[in-house]
């Protein structure tokens, strides 16, 4: 196994595997180490090549390896600034198969809904408006500052996430935030059998078609909603819908895969493994189902209904607004 960013000697027939962050929190990368005792057979039929965030991989040498030298890499986080999408472009030249991993990589994730402000708005949080912060001197991040030790380069700020099938050629994708990890090794294992070919037109693995409200034991009593709760506010009733208790639940919108493990531990969906069946953009599926189960006969009752519900854009498009119809702020 290569765990030092130099291209050892490969047994023969065994893969060779990255694995890259990019605009995520890290989640992703703690996922593949949740298949567990599985890690001793990956590690027997594969070699790690790049994975910066348990190993000192240089992008040099990753740039050294002939094109198509890593089989799979799976590529976590959004594209946020321009060393994100280099290093996407990068990899997509050296992989045969590149995997979207994940929510961020897949539809933004929770670092999308920074696309409802500007960069200059962002800026003006982080480094001014901030109370924690000292900053007499207002300085900002520069992309080029000379140095006597010579010029400094860091990465431009996008004005706004994009989704990593928004800059290269995506061949799979694995939902999640993060991925279950059961379902991680069935991907794995597809790959190490062999029998997930290279370009295959972003065909999503780990998942299916159906809703988690399909994957919920929660029994659904057919009621009509007549108030909406917030999850600090109330406690719900154990095994009944949650959705139809008033819980804001995106179950009925949100693809399966996971298990239902948050109705299961009493927590709504928040819609982690995107867009269910044949919607594409999950916030106004959501809308839509909710809209059929409040108990509102009038505009006056529907209006104070949805009023009830705080943020509705960051609630249904918590980790989808770069795949929404919507993208970012207008």
């Amino acid at each position: 196994m290569t765990t030092n960013g130099a291209t050892s000697d490969r047994q023969p027939g065994k893969l060779r595997l990255g694995m890259y962050w990019a605009s995520s929190c890290g989640g992703c990368d703690i996922s593949l180490l949740e298949i567990g005792e599985h890690l001793l057979e990956l590690i027997e039929v594969a070699d790690i090549v790049l994975w910066p965030c348990v190993a000192d991989f240089k992008y040099r040498t990753v740039a050294d390896y002939p094109d198509g030298y890593i089989d799979v890499c799976l590529f976590n986080g959004g594209i946020r600034s321009s060393e994100q999408e280099q290093i996407a472009r990068l990899v997509r030249r050296k992989s045969r198969t590149l995997v979207a991993y994940g929510a961020c990589a897949m539809d933004g994730g929770i670092p999308a809904l920074a696309n409802l402000k500007s960069t200059r708005e962002i800026f003006d949080a982080v480094y001014h408006s901030n109370p924690s912060l000292q900053n007499p001197g207002h300085v900002e991040p520069q992309t080029h500052w000379a140095t006597p030790q010579g010029d400094l380069e860091l990465p431009r700020l996008y004005p706004q996430v994009l989704r990593l099938a928004d800059v290269v050629e995506v061949d799979y994708q694995i939902p999640g935030c993060p991925p279950v990890g059961t379902q991680v090794w069935k991907v794995l294992q597809a790959v190490v059998a062999g029998e997930v070919p290279a370009r295959n037109a972003a065909v999503r693995v780990g998942c299916d078609n159906r809703s988690v409200c399909d994957e919920c034991h929660r029994e659904k009593r057919k009621v009509r909603i007549k108030e909406f709760k917030r999850p600090h506010l109330a406690i719900p009733e154990p095994n009944w819908c949650l959705l139809e208790q008033g819980f804001v639940c995106l179950g009925a919108s949100t693809r399966s895969g996971c298990g239902a493990l948050c109705p299961k531990a009493e927590l709504t969906c928040r819609g982690c493994y995107g867009s269910a069946g044949l919607a594409t953009d999950q916030g106004t599926a959501m809308l839509s189902a909710i809209g059929s189960v409040m108990d509102a006969v009038t505009e006056e009752r529907a209006n104070e209904l949805v009023g009830q519900i705080a943020d509705p854009t960051g609630t249904f498009y918590r980790f989808s607004l770069a795949s929404s119809t919507l993208k970012a702020h207008r």
